[in-house]
């Protein structure tokens, strides 16, 4: 009978928040623009840390030259402690010492270096990101790996920035340490807790293979060994357990678990032929990693596989584009029927796709403006929700990591500008329009695909706006990405990768009000790099004389 491993001895807070039954109230991990301050606090601790390590150097210096003093009278007088004491000043300097000087020695032992350490730590402590943060980075580790299709040692050997040069040779990138046995350990672990086998194994493998000597840390081969086994039980990959479960043997024989699962691997092995009993000991090659397969049914998304695709960086258009659909496809320059505010400044226009429509107006966004947005924006930003299909209400969910923000008109002349920019170059009106929404995507941040418009079964959807449904989209990037983070469209295979100063535009609705089911798009996570966007989300109402409806979704 297969005996199952424990679950892990993580803190009972973090086994709950895995389990789903603690909140979502991550605010660090989920915008990057808020981890810089983390960069600037730890460089501050780091630099304490220095002076209390100086402080405590200084201090057993001192004590190190007090028993190298005391050591040298003290063996001359060993030799002949009475005659060493006829002498007075010998009997003085013995008194001495042990009315000053050892107590001296004592209160120099006693002194607290680490006071201002610790309370630099006391004051920036509640600023530290949480256990929520700590799983939320890790998953977004895994979510990078899964859809970009790396593996575990290229992550755990920091080369995700060599896939963003590939991208685009002209972005820099910084360069990260490699990860120790002990980090891809705890990616395992965290998986573990998870249930999720797949990562926890493959993580597991890295971690064995990372493992060296090291007096600092606690991890031991049997205790990866120990995970490896189980996770590859679960994987249905016997003949891996059963080897990772042998190497446990040999390193802990008495290991009780080890030595009841031994015996079930082996029949297990048996009935499916794969063990042949050698004649005598041989040498297995414990390098060897095993192979896994993902469970697509723990995050099932019906176009997962197609999104994924999409979103790797260096996977090319989905479907083709036929010489007939392309011809379509111009850049101009657009003045929307010679608008005035468009006559001396036309806006250049491009037709990246055709069905669904969608335009892109390059430098839309000057630089200046976005620096305002962003400005304003950063101090108000929070974890963004969704709506609930059934009940309308505001939620977190996991599949959408990012932190937004919401910018009024009246607080900005920018902002004022650039909504009065989309009226123009769309000839919509932005009455109805929502607010202004700043976004920027943290670690991994993403937004699987989604629908922008509410469908009829959410008949709760913007009932409180009373502005109808969302007839059109206008998503302003206001950073380029070094790799990763693009906008895609799985229904169709159309990708719109990051333009600084860009907006992208299409319809959600047709004429006839029907929502254009082609628009369920996605934001893949960010790779490297930093991803800000803005979005107007135009409504229907206001809209008759501007879009005049039409009977056919083809209109």
């Amino acid at each position: 009978m297969f005996v199952p491993r424990p679950m892990t001895v993580l803190p009972v807070g973090i086994i709950l928040l895995f389990l789903g039954q603690a909140s979502v109230d991550a605010e660090v991990f989920t915008a990057l623009c808020d981890m810089e301050y983390l960069v600037h606090m730890e460089k501050d601790l780091v630099d304490s840390l220095d002076r209390y390590i100086q402080q405590e150097e200084d201090k057993l210096n001192r004590i190190k030259t007090f028993q190298s003093r005391i050591r040298e009278v003290s063996q001359m007088a060993m030799e002949e402690p009475t005659r060493h004491l006829h002498h007075p000043v010998n009997a003085y300097l013995l008194v001495k010492r042990f009315t000053r000087d050892w107590p001296l020695l004592e209160a120099w032992i006693q002194e607290d270096t680490a006071e201002d350490f610790l309370y630099n730590m006391t004051k920036v402590k509640e600023s530290f990101p949480s256990d929520e943060d700590y799983i939320g980075a890790g998953k977004a580790l895994v979510r990078l790996q899964d859809t970009y299709d790396l593996s575990t040692q290229n992550i755990a050997k920091g080369k995700m920035g060599e896939i963003a040069t590939a991208t685009r040779p002209d972005t820099g990138f910084t360069k990260s340490p490699e990860l120790l046995a002990e980090d891809c350990f705890e990616l395992g672990r965290l998986a573990y807790v998870d249930q999720d086998y797949y990562h926890c194994a493959l993580w597991m493998e890295e971690s064995l293979a990372r493992l060296q000597p090291d007096p600092m840390s606690d991890l031991t081969r049997d205790t990866i060994l120990d995970y490896l086994a189980y996770a590859s039980y679960q994987q249905n990959n016997i003949e891996r357990a059963y080897q990772a479960t042998k190497e446990l043997l040999k390193i802990n024989p008495e290991h009780t678990r080890a030595v009841n699962n031994m015996k079930f691997f082996e029949k297990e092995m048996e009935k499916s032929q794969n063990l042949v009993t050698p004649q005598k000991e041989e040498v297995e090659d414990t390098t060897v990693r095993g192979e896994y397969k993902r469970d697509l049914a723990r995050d099932y998304l019906p176009e997962r596989e197609i999104y994924e695709l999409l979103c790797q960086a260096d996977q090319p258009e989905m479907f083709n584009i036929t010489p007939s659909r392309g011809k379509h496809l111009k850049c101009r320059y657009f003045t929307n029927n010679n608008h005035p505010r468009l006559l001396l400044a036309p806006q250049r226009l491009e037709q990246v796709f055709d069905k669904p429509k969608m335009w892109i107006f390059h430098n839309i966004l000057t630089d200046p403006e976005m620096e305002v947005i962003k400005k304003i924006a950063q101090p108000r930003l929070r974890r963004a929700t969704i709506q609930n299909s059934i009940t309308g209400e505001l939620e977190h969910a996991s599949y959408r990591i990012s932190k937004s923000a919401w910018l009024q008109g009246w607080e900005h002349k920018v902002i004022r500008r650039v909504n009065q920019r989309v009226e123009d170059v769309t000839g919509l009106t932005m009455e109805t329009a929502e607010e202004l929404q700043v976004v920027n995507y943290g670690m991994g941040g993403h937004y699987e695909p989604h629908f922008d418009f509410a469908r009829k079964e959410e008949v709760n959807a913007f009932k409180e706006l009373g502005t109808g449904n969302r007839i059109a989209t206008m998503l302003f990037y206001m950073s380029d990405v070094e790799a990763g983070g693009a906008t895609v469209f799985p229904q169709v295979g159309a990708r719109l990768i990051p333009e600084k100063g860009a907006g992208a535009f299409w319809y959600n609705l047709f004429r006839s009000g029907e929502g254009d089911m082609l628009t369920r798009h996605a934001a893949c996570p960010v790779l490297v790099g930093s991803k800000w966007v803005s979005n107007k989300w135009i409504h229907e109402r206001g809209q008759e004389f501007r879009r005049k409806c039409g009977l056919s979704p083809e209109d």
